[in-house]
């Protein structure tokens, strides 16, 4: 039975033809091969798995070549090509800066330096993860790397670039290798699998090049794995179950019932999903990745951004002409805002639910509209609102000298009192019709309205609108100081703010409740107070009430100009005494006040102490 080679070595690209993805390096170092313009050292840096290495091994096989092709290739027939794919070629070095590291592994690379090929035109060496080098390492390779040999070629391979010294750097000629695109990826899959007798659906070869992000390294050796647990048979399903990949039908089925408002058919949905073992940060990223995806669908121009299978693309096209852009934009914040609090959420599968209760009410909550081509998001406002009143207090008017047409008339009795009752006005400032009451001292009955004659004609209601509005603007103007105002005590503030808290009580807020028992009032001046809380939180509680207390406060003392603050005012902590500590002869001190007894022992027995 034959050894099993991985295909990430099996199908190591020989040639610069074959490397995948890279044309911009393939083709610069094909033309400096033809040309005769090598440099002397070379960086090649990018992610891993997308050829560095490789490609360094195809350059130090071609530049020895005994017979190039005329594009610049090797033959691989030659005797230097022959013991190069064999390993037995004695003008190439690979070093591995990860484990050899130290200044004494580089001391010994540069003697080798020293010594001619024995055969062919190159030494070749190269040496990967050199940013593995250590400081020491890196300025005994400087004065080598910048003069070397005219037969000596140096090769650098890095996955992390910053971590090179600028010395280095400027001494190479740097390859920027990039990540490779999906598209390559499938197109190499698609050819191993058929030079391996491998029956594959592209769209499972979609999926595996989208986990292995930019690494072909990465995607062999998961197509390795999946055509051992499929027997050679790669299917759309048995991948997305072997990687643990949410199919994507999951995510329209669940966007279905989003747009239908099915809240309880999406919460069964993540249950279904939740029960084969995906954790509520799959479906989180994994939705929020299909909302962009229809969000770049909206625009034919934007549609190649897209990163999915062909069977897919036409899906994501159509959901997208029926879903508005400011449900979609509205959709992402909330999965990103989601995503990032996902981690600190002690009940994970609540926090995905509140989402999905978000997303499934989102239509009802805000609304993009679009002025002069701007399209700016506003919140929905209903479709009937209640109109906003603001207070007027009542305003008594003092008892005034009547005409005596209306004394004849009986219209209005003795004593009586003016009174305008109408309380409400429209902050938008239409007037709405006043009534105008009489309240007698003797009976306390209210009167029917005053009529300016027996019969009103249509013509005058206006004109005797106008006056009634001019008569309380200027009954108002000359009473200002008749409105009855509580005098502000704290007795009476107490009181007051005793009366609220019941109010909390009745509607269950007892945290405020307990924050608001443990404040301190103090009254500042007849229309301000201070409000004295022992920390933050306490301060936040009351903050939370202000437009409730506020209300409260200047409905009970009759005044509109009433205001609080609230300020922090910590009890300060007594610090304990810190204890003395008594050296030897305090102590003694302290023991003969208390003891006499112990000074006349020692004097009687003649003893000197060592303090």
């Amino acid at each position: 039975m034959d050894k099993f080679i991985v295909s990430a070595r099996k199908y190591r690209p020989q040639n610069f033809s074959t490397v995948v993805g890279q044309s911009h390096i393939t083709t610069t170092l094909k033309n400096a091969i033809k040309n005769n313009q090598l440099a002397h050292a070379f960086l090649f840096c990018g992610p891993r798995g997308v050829g560095k290495t490789t490609c360094a091994r195809i350059l130090a096989k071609t530049i020895n070549c005994e017979n190039r092709t005329p594009d610049g290739e090797a033959c691989n027939t030659c005797a230097s090509c022959m013991s190069f794919d064999a390993g037995t070629s004695l003008n190439i070095h690979e070093l591995d800066a990860a484990s050899n590291n130290s200044v004494d592994d580089i001391r010994s690379l540069v003697e080798q330096v020293r010594f001619a090929p024995q055969a062919g035109k190159y030494k070749v060496y190269i040496v990967d993860e050199v940013h593995m080098l250590s400081s020491s390492a890196f300025n005994a390779f400087l004065k080598t790397l910048e003069e070397p040999p005219p037969y000596a070629i140096f090769i650098l391979a890095t996955t992390e670039k910053h971590k090179i010294l600028p010395t280095i750097l400027s001494r190479c000629q740097i390859f920027d290798f990039k990540r490779i695109t999906i598209g390559d990826t499938v197109q190499h899959l698609l050819e191993i699998c058929e030079k391996e007798g491998i029956r594959a659906d592209k769209a499972a070869l979609h999926i595996i090049a989208q986990k292995s992000e930019g690494c072909l390294r990465d995607a062999l050796s998961i197509l390795d794995k999946i055509v051992s647990f499929t027997n050679g048979n790669l299917s759309y399903s048995s991948t997305l179950e072997h990687l643990n990949i949410l199919d994507e039908e999951y995510y329209f089925r669940l966007l279905n019932h989003m747009q239908q408002q099915q809240l309880a058919d999406a919460l069964l949905l993540f249950d279904e999903i939740y029960q084969k073992g995906f954790e509520g940060d799959t479906l989180l990223e994994g939705y929020a990745e299909c909302m962009r995806n229809l969000l770049v669908s909206k625009d034919a121009r934007a549609a190649l951004l897209l990163e999915v299978a062909e069977d897919f693309k036409q899906k994501y096209l159509e959901a997208a002409q029926r879903i508005s852009t400011g449900w979609i934009i509205a959709a992402l914040n909330v999965l990103n805002e989601s995503a990032i609090s996902y981690k600190q959420a002690r009940n994970k599968r609540l926090h995905v639910e509140l989402a999905i209760i978000k997303l499934c009410y989102l239509q009802q909550a805000i609304e993009l509209v679009e002025q002069e081509g701007v399209v700016s998001k506003k919140n929905q406002v209903e479709s009937a609102r209640p109109v906003a009143f603001r207070s007027v207090p009542v305003i008594r008017v003092k008892e005034r000298k009547q005409s005596l047409q209306q004394k004849q008339s009986g219209e209005i009795p003795d004593g009586a009192k003016l009174i305008i009752e109408n309380t409400r006005l429209e902050e938008s400032g239409v007037t709405q019709p006043q009534t105008t009451k009489y309240k007698s001292k003797a009976s306390d009955s209210i009167l029917p309205a005053v009529s300016h004659g027996q019969t009103k004609e249509p013509g005058t209601e206006k004109t005797s609108l106008g006056s009634l509005v001019k008569l309380r603007q200027k009954l108002s103007a000359q009473n200002r100081n008749e409105v009855e105002v509580k005098e502000l005590t704290e007795e009476e503030l107490y009181i007051s703010w005793g009366a609220f808290i019941e109010k909390l009580v009745e509607r269950k807020n007892h945290s405020a409740v307990t924050n608001f028992k443990i404040a301190i009032l103090r009254v500042i001046d007849n229309n301000t107070i201070e409000i004295m809380t022992e920390n933050n939180i306490q301060q936040k509680f009351i903050e939370q009430e202000r437009a409730a207390l506020v209300e409260h406060l200047q409905n009970h003392f009759c005044n509109k100009q009433l205001s609080y603050t609230v300020v922090i005012a910590a009890a300060e902590k007594e610090e304990p005494e810190s204890k003395k500590h008594l050296n030897t002869r305090e102590q003694y001190l302290k023991m003969i006040e208390a003891y006499p007894l112990v000074k006349e022992l020692k004097d009687r027995l003649r003893l000197e102490l060592d303090y």
